[in-house]
């Protein structure tokens, strides 16, 4: 009897024993679960490529924002292009910029400017020219002196003889058509001084030439005096 209690014992202890290595198996079976979270958190690793590939997207986006940038102009005007040619109205010292852009010799250069007597070698404009610019700005009678047909951007600056550089600039109130002959004599001097480029000088008489003459060392003004050519 005793033998069969001994042996009835060992063969509960090996069924306790095969049934741990069950349990082994199972426990194994678990680490592909592991395994699989792993993999998601590697999905989700490859989701941070996608979101590097989206900031370089952004990057290129930033890219293409600045050559929008640096394609931008300076506000250099449209030069010879009218966008009206009558009803045209006088701004005080200054000219209608849509009957007026102003416009210049492709071709001029500093050393053509610079050459005494250029200016009057590429001045004309006829009467008949002259008759228009008033008109165009509705002046159908005026007195001597009163007005002068005047180039926005001189000729010693490189303008033309184009009616969309040309209108009736006033005498008085001051700063008037006097006025401007010193800011195109004192501009033409700073260019052939090498101080100044002339498309800068083109650009600052055409846009506001009355800033010029604000800033213009008035204490030397003097020097700049004599019509311009």
């Amino acid at each position: 009897m005793k033998n069969s209690f001994k042996w009835l014992g060992l063969v509960c202890l090996l069924a306790l024993m095969l049934s741990g290595c069950s349990g082994g198996s199972i426990s194994v079976g678990t680490s592909p679960n592991g395994n699989q979270s792993y993999g998601g958190s590697q999905s989700g690793s490859n989701s941070n490529p996608s979101s590097g590939s989206s900031g370089s997207s952004n990057s290129s986006g930033s890219s293409n924002s600045s050559g929008s940038s640096n394609s931008s102009q300076a506000g250099e005007p449209n030069w010879g292009k009218q966008t009206q040619t009558s009803g045209c109205k006088i701004n005080g010292p200054l000219q209608d910029k849509d009957c007026t852009p102003g416009a210049i010799f492709p071709d001029a250069t500093k050393e053509k400017i610079c050459v005494s007597g250029y200016s009057k070698s590429v001045r004309n404009v006829p009467t008949s020219v002259k008759t228009k610019a008033y008109s165009s700005y509705g002046i159908l009678s005026h007195t001597t002196g009163q007005y002068e047909v005047d180039h926005l951007v001189s000729l010693e600056l490189g303008g033309s003889n184009d009616i969309s550089n040309l209108w009736p600039e006033i005498a008085t109130p001051k700063p008037g058509f006097h006025e401007k002959d010193k800011v195109e004599n004192y501009l033409h001097a700073q260019v052939c001084d090498g101080k100044i480029s002339l498309k800068t000088a083109q650009i600052e008489i055409a846009t506001n030439w009355i800033d010029v003459y604000n800033k213009m060392p008035k204490s030397s003004s003097s020097q700049y005096d004599s019509p311009s050519e």
